[in-house]
């Protein structure tokens, strides 16, 4: 089992910066990737960006590419999304979860565990 509780939402302007934290525990190894996502009520949830922690590799889907940045935090089992230059369209409540699969995959049904979101709203 891996528990994740993420924090660090809020209300901001467009053009300010958040930053997210995931907190992980319990069972993770080499293989766990650690994820975020979001979504709007009504839509799909939409990938954003993932870490394996094991080395560290990072992918970001194109529409954040550039503007936020995930790192991992060993010492601390965190991951830190940050998010610069925020859109109104990055509006939605924001979800890390995590997979134990060995492989980089964008898809929500893969990552078997979830934390239970965080808000992030940006006005314009």
């Amino acid at each position: 089992q891996v528990q994740l509780v993420e924090s660090g939402g809020g209300l901001v302007q467009a053009g300010a910066s958040l930053r997210l934290s995931c907190a992980a525990s319990g069972r993770i190894g080499r293989t766990t990737t650690v994820g975020w996502f979001r979504q709007v009520s009504g839509k799909e949830r939409e990938f954003v960006a993932s870490v394996t922690w094991s080395g560290g590799s990072t992918y970001y889907t194109d529409s954040v590419k550039g503007r936020f940045t995930l790192s991992k935090d060993n010492a601390e089992n965190a991951v830190h999304l940050q998010m610069n230059s925020l859109e109104p369209d990055d509006t939605a409540v924001y979800y890390c979860a995590a997979h134990q699969l060995g492989i980089t995959t964008t898809q929500p049904i893969r990552y078997r565990y979830w934390g239970r979101g965080t808000q992030v709203t940006v006005s314009s």
